[in-house]
């Protein structure tokens, strides 16, 4: 049997990695924290039970779901009140390029919906197989698939993205080229 010790060595172990991963869930580093602290409250009560080998499946699982579970009720309160109140961004300390990259890739993954957004970070971030992937998530490889291809599509269409593609120079051969060619 597993003992509370063995639960406060593994969420302390676990901590900064199931925060970076809940970080790019939710796009906010205090609704990360929430989540994570929320997730391991929940794993907690059945940690018991938990088989020692499933423990970083469970714990990933119970945090996407709750993730999930998160946007449902946002979206609720959403529709029931007429203005949501402002979001709260404190600057993460850190080079300039890199807090822009991190800026831009949360801006562009929370336009995916709630699954295409766990699917994303899963397979990309947490670098986890399609067959694992569909395990955690309860679905086919089939419907993995499917929103990793939206997903990626949706990421390279997003204005972020699509003006960093189109800002840089595309590299023509000389002989389609001439320097006393105009463009219309």
């Amino acid at each position: 049997m597993a003992s509370e010790g063995d639960f406060a060595a593994y969420a302390t172990a676990a901590w900064p990695r199931l925060v970076r991963t809940a970080h790019m869930l939710t796009g906010d580093f205090h609704e990360a924290e929430d989540l994570v602290q929320t997730t391991l409250a929940k794993v907690y009560s059945r940690w018991q039970r938990i088989p020692r080998d499933d423990v970083d499946f469970y714990v990933r699982r119970s945090l996407v779901n709750n993730n999930i579970s998160r946007v449902r009720k946002r979206r609720v309160a959403h529709l029931l009140m007429p203005l949501l109140p402002e979001r709260v961004h404190q600057s993460d300390a850190g080079h300039a390029d890199s807090v822009t990259q991190r800026a831009a890739v949360t801006e562009a993954l929370a336009g995916l919906s709630a699954r295409q957004r766990s699917v994303m970070v899963l397979r990309f971030w947490e670098d986890l197989s399609e067959n694992e992937i569909a395990e955690l998530l309860g679905c086919s490889i089939g419907t993995v698939k499917t929103h990793v291809r939206r997903g990626l599509a949706a990421l390279r269409t997003h204005p972020v993205f699509a003006s960093a593609s189109t800002a840089r120079p595309a590299t023509a051969s000389p002989s389609t080229t001439s320097p006393h060619t105009t463009s219309p």
